[in-house]
């Protein structure tokens, strides 16, 4: 086996990203203050072509060295907001017709391997997803305003994990069930 060179990937150009069809998925970063986790965060966004990133509180915007020595510039191409507080974002992604999940361990939560099994979430619909706080997670009265809980399942001895990597996971699971769903259709 040979690597491909970047050449051969037929990558998208920053226009051409902007103009293609995007995962019906809105990433939450509710006071995020690595800005190399949010680098990262856009990074992931623009390899599973997120529609956007909501940047909240204290979580730093672009344009910023740091955040691009992650990003390598995923922060270009993938549409991004600021909002004061996660609550008001995801107040307007409600009233615009997402679905909108805390990533948090929460009383309830419904476990990420098991959420298009239900039956209850389907790829017809619009979702968001919250991501928290490096040390505090999600704010509680955020988590409050939220429709669910989504919760990944760890076996270690640790009780959670990098904001970038769950990041990741998530927006993976997302993608993973829309590929799916397009690939029956």
């Amino acid at each position: 086996m040979r690597k491909l060179r970047t050449i051969e990937m037929n990558r998208l150009s920053v226009d051409e990203f902007k103009q293609a069809d995007k995962l019906p998925l809105v990433v939450v970063l509710d006071d995020v203050r690595s800005m190399y986790n949010i680098g990262s965060v856009f990074r992931t966004a623009d390899a599973f072509r997120v529609e956007a990133v909501y940047l909240c509180g204290i979580t730093a915007t672009p344009p910023h060295p740091e955040i691009h020595k992650t990003a390598l510039g995923g922060e270009d191409s993938v549409e991004w907001r600021y909002f004061s507080t996660a609550q008001d974002a995801v107040d307007e992604l409600q009233r615009n017709g997402f679905f909108v999940y805390a990533v948090e361990q929460c009383e309830g939560s419904d476990k990420l391997q098991h959420l298009w099994e239900s039956g209850r979430q389907t790829t017809e619909g619009r979702y968001a997803v919250v991501f928290g706080n490096e040390v505090k997670g999600v704010h509680q009265q955020v988590v409050d305003c939220c429709d669910g809980c989504l919760e990944i399942p760890q076996f270690g001895t640790k009780h959670s994990m990098n904001v970038s990597v769950t990041a990741g996971i998530v927006i993976w699971e997302f993608a993973k069930a829309f590929l799916m769903a397009a690939k029956d259709r």
